[in-house]
């Protein structure tokens, strides 16, 4: 604490989600926060956008959140937002299997016993009750996913398959499976009631920034956009000034920083940080399309180039994940094939293509094997007294998703908390 009991400043670097909830966490105290973002707006990877060609607002990118994501409810709840997302009042699923037109839709249990799998009528088709078993096998594992369960014949193929592609963005012969057991933990292992599923009604934007930043603003914090960290200077072992475009920041000694940036910016920063360096990409395809959407606004495709169908008022998404390995597909190939997934999932679309717009984030996520994961610093990992890591990208323990950003925030912040 400073003289008369006052806190030092924090600055947060990044006005993604980890940023946004570090900086909620401590305002929520009374401590003073600064979020210093490079970007001409807020929420990184997690925000909405008018697109001018389709003429609406659009996501960058496709998010399924479940009601047992702690992280992401506490967050939502915070701001007042969680009454913005909208979603199925009991945990069904929905899915077609391109390959034979099959449909089916995956209905929970809302307590923890999963009657559901002894039920043919709600569990995957082709599936027994024994296959959904293999589960357990996560739990000893520490190789790939497929090295521990992909022998489980159609439950793999039409259920875990799907979930660790969607889940982790990483190939299952390659995805750590330890990261899958942490998603399964915290969803079909804790019941339906931790599987409703959660889609922004409007916007990311609309549900998870806005009002985090009234929600800052109202408590004193500041926002800034367009403030990009150039480098860092050091004394000792803490932060003494930011040097950012428009300026240096002097960093007091009762104050303190949380980077809260992308994994390779935050290398830069720290060259003697490790941080993952191998990425996957996702590529998400919005389609200017009306269909009704049915029991769920999305449907979950098995055997296609897409992994999820996402319906709005006036748009058609589709996501697909780990998307390195169709690099070098061209766009209007991809866009083709996704619409396919769509009209397979909603025969009610139009046979001719509408306008899209595609969108590849080619670091969407870092890639969830093992060896990035040995990659992934914890919060205190600067080895700087007065600097804290987030982002999904650090030790969270979940792969690179909403969650995982939202619990990082919260761990930077009540590591700083403990110092100051």
């Amino acid at each position: 604490m400073a003289a008369g009991g006052q806190a030092g400043r924090v600055h947060v670097i990044g006005a993604g989600l980890a940023g946004l909830s570090a900086a909620m966490v401590l305002a929520e105290t009374g401590r003073p926060v600064t979020v210093h973002e490079a970007g001409p707006q807020a929420g990184g990877r997690c925000r909405s956008y008018f697109d001018r060609e389709l003429g609406c607002r659009i996501d960058n990118g496709n998010h399924l959140l479940l009601s047992g994501n702690p992280g992401a409810m506490r967050y939502l709840d915070r701001i007042g937002a969680r009454q913005t997302m909208v979603g199925p009042k009991t945990p069904v699923f929905p899915f077609i299997d391109r390959t034979d037109g099959l449909r089916w839709v995956l209905r929970l249990d809302s307590g923890r016993i999963p009657l559901w799998i002894f039920d043919r009528k709600r569990r995957v088709p082709g599936t027994t009750w024994r296959d959904y078993l293999s589960l357990l096998r996560l739990r000893k594992a520490s190789g790939s996913v497929a090295a521990a369960i992909g022998d489980a014949g159609p439950v793999y193929r039409r259920l875990l398959e799907p979930l660790a592609i969607a889940g982790l963005n990483t190939m299952p012969d390659e995805a750590y499976a330890p990261l899958m057991q942490a998603i399964v933990a915290q969803t079909l292992g804790a019941g339906g009631a931790a599987c409703l599923p959660l889609v922004p009604a409007e916007g990311l934007t609309e549900s998870f920034i806005d009002p985090a930043i009234a929600w800052l603003s109202a408590r004193g914090a500041k926002v800034g956009l367009g403030q990009r960290l150039l480098s860092l200077d050091r004394a000792g072992n803490r932060v003494s000034i930011l040097h950012f475009a428009d300026g240096a920041v002097k960093v007091g000694p009762q104050d303190s920083v949380i980077l809260a940036v992308p994994a390779p910016v935050a290398g830069g920063l720290l060259p003697d940080l490790t941080v993952p360096d191998a990425f996957e990409a996702i590529a998400n395809i919005h389609f200017l399309a009306e269909v009704a959407p049915g029991e769920a606004p999305f449907t979950g495709i098995v055997g296609g180039l897409a992994e999820w169908v996402f319906v709005k008022p006036g748009i058609v998404s589709v996501t697909i994940s780990a998307a390195n390995r169709w690099a070098e597909m061209p766009g209007e190939v991809m866009a083709a094939r996704a619409w396919a997934d769509c009209r397979a999932a909603y025969p009610d679309l139009p046979e001719s293509m509408p306008a899209y717009r595609l969108v590849r984030e080619k670091r969407a996520t870092f890639a969830a094997t093992a060896l990035q994961q040995k990659r992934r610093p914890a919060a205190s990992g600067s080895g700087l007294a007065n600097l804290a890591l987030a982002g999904d990208w650090t030790d969270t323990g979940l792969p690179s998703t909403i969650e995982g950003s939202i619990l990082s925030g919260e761990s930077a912040a009540r590591m700083l908390m403990r110092q100051i």
